[in-house]
């Protein structure tokens, strides 16, 4: 029996596989952000991560139409669309709390927010991962 890339290597294995590495970058993320407590760290790792986790929302929202995902597969999408959006609301509600600040500079990201981000980052990417090994699993598609 010989397996060709055809088989597997399909649009919808391989948004879920860079859905994985995005889930592993917010956790990096997070950790960068506990290290400088919550002020938006100066690298250009973290610049770029941020910036391609935000175009991911809108990435997803597009693979939702432009792929034929499976039933179960359609959980990564919407799991991260839910995630960005309730996201902006609980980051916007902690940071009215305590004011936001006039500059980016000032911005400091709240540690319950953080933990947030990463508490969803594990559940993402284990998703992730049932998703990707559900074709070898005893799974109902």
């Amino acid at each position: 029996m010989q397996i060709s890339y055809s088989d597997w290597l399909t649009p919808q294995f391989i948004y879920v596989l860079l859905s994985a590495v995005i889930a592993v970058l917010i956790w990096i993320e997070g950790e960068m952000l506990k290290t400088t407590d919550g002020k938006l760290p100066q690298s250009k790792f973290f610049k770029i991560s941020s910036l391609l986790d935000t175009s991911w929302f809108f990435i997803s929202v597009v693979m939702l139409y432009v792929i034929d995902l499976t039933p179960l597969a359609v959980a990564v999408p919407a799991a991260y669309g839910i995630y960005t959006t309730f996201g902006w609301v609980y980051g916007t509600r902690l940071l009215k709390r305590k004011g936001i600040p006039d500059s980016p500079k000032d911005l400091v990201i709240p540690a319950k927010y953080i933990a947030y981000s990463q508490s969803f980052s594990l559940v993402f990417f284990a998703l992730c991962l049932l998703v990707l090994s559900s074709q070898w699993l005893p799974i109902a598609q």
